[in-house]
């Protein structure tokens, strides 16, 4: 599971990292403790919103966490379905359009999770050598239907970041983790015009499991209020 990662690369360092074509939205400030719900910064590819019949461009988005699918009554649905599981996602109606069409890469600094210890929740932090998580997701456009037809933010856009079993060294903290898409794998995972089931599918099985650095921090982290570098500082330092 992903529920909490922190975020501090600037869409300058983004832009360079990932070749972005083209910039929506407004930047965001780093961010130590990102929690479901907020305004994340996502790469995705798509045609330019004034030549919808042009090729796709790769963009880098600001997206709200917690994917909404178009057939939502509302947008709560979402604070439940920040991720989805990578193993189910061509078959769960939730996820299966948007892993045909919608695929998207998530950037993190890392990820929290919880070690179930003593009959205590420890954190920790997981992080690569590298210093961007390029974490797989999907993305939705949901149309709210308390706006009205002009109204410019009438359309929510979503994500969800994809999981799968945890590798050995990282089970015994949770479960499951994020998929981390490689550096050789990102275009064609990001690419529109692939959208079999099948190709998509493929994709997964070629991702390797991830090879992440955890070690503990403060339980300072379980509180969204808190947000600052110091939550990334290895307990005992």
């Amino acid at each position: 599971m992903c529920g909490r990662y922190a975020s501090t690369q600037t869409d300058s360092d983004l832009r360079a990292v990932f070749d972005i074509a083209e910039t929506v939205g407004d930047e965001i400030p780093p961010t130590y403790n990102v929690a479901p719900t907020q305004t994340v910064r996502t790469i995705l590819e798509r045609a330019p919103k004034d030549q919808p019949e042009a090729d796709a461009v790769r963009q880098l988005r600001s997206v709200r966490w917690g994917l909404i699918p178009s057939w939502a009554k509302d947008a709560k649905i979402g604070s439940r379905m920040i991720n989805a599981r990578s193993e189910t996602i061509t078959e769960k109606p939730s996820f299966k359009k948007a892993a045909a069409r919608r695929r998207c890469i998530v950037p993190a600094d890392g990820y929290f999770e919880w070690e179930k210890r003593d009959g205590a929740k420890v954190p920790y932090f997981l992080h690569s050598d590298e210093p961007i998580l390029a974490m797989a997701g999907l993305y939705e456009l949901w149309r709210d239907p308390t706006k009205s037809e002009d109204d410019e933010d009438r359309w929510v856009w979503s994500v969800t970041v994809l999981t799968s079993p945890a590798a050995d060294a990282l089970g015994h903290i949770h479960d499951r983790s994020p998929v981390i898409v490689p550096d050789h794998l990102r275009s064609d995972w990001l690419d529109p015009t692939v959208t079999s089931i099948d190709s998509v599918q493929e994709m997964l099985a070629a991702i390797p499991e991830p090879h992440l650095i955890p070690y503990e921090v403060s339980t300072a982290v379980n509180s969204v209020r808190n947000n600052g570098p110091e939550l990334l500082t290895p307990v005992g330092q």
